[in-house]
């Protein structure tokens, strides 16, 4: 085969999703020719796609070393490898770095490092590199709207809605920025307390981010129902027989506090915050499709196998763990394969008023995974399957799973936090009440949580229960 031939079917397997044949057309192709600069880049993209995270960093490395065209887009995507999914922060901060002094007009690159000093709290340095993008480009719908969140977070709001009510105004602004200035306006407008209009703010930016999603990734309630009949006939899981190790896994719905929660829970000396890891959905998408059949077919050899590959890419992450957290709120889906990977595990699942998470989820960003969120009806099925399958859940393995409602820990923060330490087998620590060492937070509520603990959420919904009135009724039934 000829190197022409062979090239061609590195680029099918790639186009195709083919992770592992691309991979290897790629390994071939560059034992022949080594100095191809997009070679060694598509073999980093795949290697990627597959979480052999260090051997991606490995072939963009190659890519620079060799000279490849735009090197701050390999800067760039080392430094979301680094950040996002070896929690490696000083190392991506330097690989933006890099990308920025190759080329110092690169607002993608000088965009992600103030996402990276939010991530870490500094609103300073963040409010810095936005404005450094908006001097490149000063419609900049991210730039614009990541400011407005600082602004909003040190108690400026005023300022925003002169500043984003115009560009917003634009009739030629595309749907995805639309939805961005409008999100970040109307949280803005909902913290000046002028609550009509934050409310018909956010309804134009989840119109505007519902038009900008692919309609094949759009909500499907049908196919979701299917989803759940599916997870609540698996057989249960195999009861513990010894009580290995396992991470605390955090979930619920998405803006019930979990974040908060493990805040918390990682103040404790023993315990090692691990945040969103994205390990259990990967394990879902790349080994147990169709899902959840395969997980149901699935021998004690393969579930072994995957037992060891989270653990390989936690110890990987944090070898010096003693407890860890794994908190991401949609793993309460698979509980199942929790159960089944961990029969020891314990399960915190966070709660809060669905009223209240309701019109959290409706006024939050998400990206396309919360597909469910642009509109108050869709959120209300979402939440009643879910309510269905933690019912189930519990009456499987109830022992194993600790609610922790937002308004408790609000309002009797010791009391609710010390029954989940004693659930941890943990005893008490100051510190967990102590507000201090937020640390890194990659979620939607990275600045939330940085504010002293307080009640302003709760209840929140009725300010907006004139709008919400037609959906309180089939939520309270859910």
């Amino acid at each position: 085969m000829d190197v022409g031939e062979l090239r061609q079917i590195a680029v099918r397997a790639m186009r195709e999703a083919r992770v592992d044949d691309g991979i290897a057309a790629y390994r071939q192709l560059l034992a022949i020719g080594p100095e191809s600069t997009e070679a060694w880049y598509n073999l980093g993209y795949l290697l990627r796609c597959a979480r052999s995270f260090e051997a991606a960093l490995e072939a963009y490395g190659e890519a620079l070393a060799r000279g490849i065209d735009r090197p701050e887009d390999v800067h760039l995507n080392r430094a979301v490898i680094l950040s996002e999914f070896l929690a490696r922060d000083g190392d991506a901060e330097r690989e933006l770095r890099a990308a920025i002094a190759r080329n110092p007009r690169f607002a993608t690159g000088w965009l992600n490092l103030g996402m990276l000093y939010e991530d870490r709290g500094d609103a300073r340095a963040a409010r810095d590199s936005y404005a450094r993008v908006l001097a490149l480009d000063p419609r900049h719908p991210r730039a614009l709207a990541r400011t407005s969140a600082i602004d909003v977070f040190e108690g400026k709001a005023r300022a925003v809605p002169a500043r984003l009510t115009p560009v917003l105004a634009n009739p030629r602004l595309p749907a995805a920025d639309a939805a961005e200035i409008g999100f970040a306006l109307g949280g803005a407008l909902d913290a000046l307390g002028r609550y009509d209009d934050a409310f018909a703010v956010f309804q134009r930016a989840n119109q505007a981010a519902k038009a900008a999603a692919p309609p094949a990734l759009r909500y499907d309630r049908a196919a979701h129902e299917r989803l759940v009949d599916a997870l609540i006939a698996l057989p249960p899981a195999p009861p513990a027989m010894s009580a290995d190790w396992s991470p605390v896994f955090v979930c619920g719905l998405f803006r019930s506090g979990s974040t908060l929660v493990e805040q918390m829970l990682s103040r404790h000396s023993r315990v090692t915050k691990g945040g969103e890891l994205e390990i259990l959905p990967a394990l879902v998408e790349t080994q147990l499709q169709p899902y959840p059949d395969r997980l149901a077919a699935a021998t004690p050899e393969q579930i072994a196998a995957m037992r060891d590959a989270y653990l390989a890419e936690v110890r990987a992450l944090y070898p010096d763990a003693d407890m860890l957290t794994d908190k991401r709120p949609d793993n309460f889906l698979h509980i199942g394969l929790i159960k089944r990977l961990f029969p020891a595990a314990r399960i915190v699942h966070t709660t809060r008023s669905l009223r209240d998470t309701m019109l959290s989820v409706w006024f939050q960003h998400f990206d396309d995974s919360v597909r469910y969120g642009y509109a108050l009806d869709d959120i209300v099925h979402w939440f009643g399957q879910y309510t269905r399958l933690m019912a189930h859940w519990r009456s499987l393995y109830g022992d194993d799973i600790h609610d922790v409602a937002y308004e408790d820990v609000v309002a009797a923060p010791r009391e609710t936090i010390a029954a989940l330490l004693g659930l941890c087998g943990l005893d008490w620590q100051d510190a967990v009440l102590a507000g201090q060492g937020a640390g890194v937070v990659r979620t939607a509520s990275v600045w939330q949580v940085r504010q002293p603990l307080h009640g302003r959420s709760a209840g929140r919904w009725r300010n907006y229960a004139r709008h919400v009135a037609p959906y309180v009724g089939s939520l309270d039934e859910s």
